[in-house]
């Protein structure tokens, strides 16, 4: 048996073993901090989110539960992320102005596909906006920064239990929580589905496989920039396929 494992099977909370748990999982902390930090303006202080961080994991020790068949080291990154993330949202940290450009650049997507019948192209958004393709990249760069959280949970852990729950609480479990999580996964993949291949290759190694922007666009022989462009365009694709299906998804 793990000593995480005794720890919790005898029930009680050793305050030695609790502060080693703590210690032997910081760098975990450090790790998913500075690889959502790399994400963010430079306007936002690492240190915050490494405290963040840390309340996230103390969560996850004080409430982890070996019965889940899930290991400590998993559920703590779930928390770690999700408080860190939660921190950033309640800071509201990203200008009204930029929110408010995120939000046209997604009507401009579904508009468009409305009026095509089909998935439209990068010319095409611009032209619903009245931009040139140049502008309307510029735009995306502006809004790179607002992506972050909204696919961070979408990592394929395996056999692993549903990501949504590690940073839910409790009432998560209940079977109509339950339910709207799956809808919501179902809708995802079938966004991810319709998306054009080189967007959807994007998303890929950047979520799941946790490649950087620049080791990503190595790979597919294309500047660092574009590679950017082509991240932020496909999520953008994604929040205006979900903000259409999906309540309460625009913010």
């Amino acid at each position: 048996m793990s000593a995480a494992a005794y720890y919790y099977s005898v029930g009680a909370a050793s305050d030695d073993e609790r502060e080693r748990l703590i210690l032997e999982h910081l760098p975990q902390v450090r790790l998913i901090a500075r690889k959502i930090h790399e994400r963010l303006p430079n306007t936002i202080i690492l240190d915050d989110l490494l405290s963040a961080g840390v309340v996230g994991l103390i969560q996850a020790i004080d409430n982890f539960d070996p019965r889940q068949n899930v290991k400590l080291r998993t559920y703590a990154e779930f928390r770690i992320r999700g408080a860190i993330l939660d921190s950033l949202r309640e800071s509201d940290w990203a200008p009204r102005m930029k929110r408010k450009l995120a939000r046209e650049l997604e009507s401009a997507v579904s508009r468009a596909e409305q009026k095509l019948g089909r998935i439209p192209e990068e010319a095409e958004i611009a032209a619903e906006l009245n931009v040139g393709v140049d502008e309307y990249r510029k735009q995306l760069a502006e809004v790179e920064a607002l992506n972050i959280g909204e696919l961070e949970y979408l990592r394929d852990e395996g056999d692993a239990p549903s990501l949504m729950r590690y940073v839910a609480s409790p009432e998560a479990d209940s079977p109509a929580l339950t339910l709207e999580r799956a809808e919501l996964e179902r809708l995802i993949a079938v966004s991810l589905d319709r998306i054009p291949k080189t967007e959807r290759t994007v998303l890929s190694l950047y979520f799941y496989e946790e490649l950087t922007l620049r080791e990503i666009a190595d790979i597919m022989g294309v500047h660092l920039s574009r590679v950017s462009q082509i991240k932020t365009q496909a999520i953008v694709r994604l929040r205006a396929a979900l903000g259409a299906r999906w309540p309460g998804m625009r913010t």
